[in-house]
């Protein structure tokens, strides 16, 4: 499954890190991309593994709100 996630408050690198850790300590995320100018995540993950609303939850856990 592929999905495009726009979050809140991407300014920095060490908000890529952030957000990008917080995504790929899930099990069944397969591809990660972060782009600071969009908002976006681009997430590529197996749904046998893992939902799309875990790796939503995963991302507010780190403090970064989805739009």
């Amino acid at each position: 499954m592929k999905a495009v996630i726009k979050v809140y408050n991407i300014n920095s690198a060490r908000d890529i890190n952030n957000v990008k850790k917080a995504i790929t300590s899930n099990e069944g995320i397969i591809a990660c991309q972060i782009s600071k100018k969009k908002g976006e995540v681009e997430v590529i993950y197996d749904d046998f593994f893992i939902d799309l609303n875990k790796i939503l939850e995963s991302i507010e856990d780190t403090g970064y709100t989805i739009i």
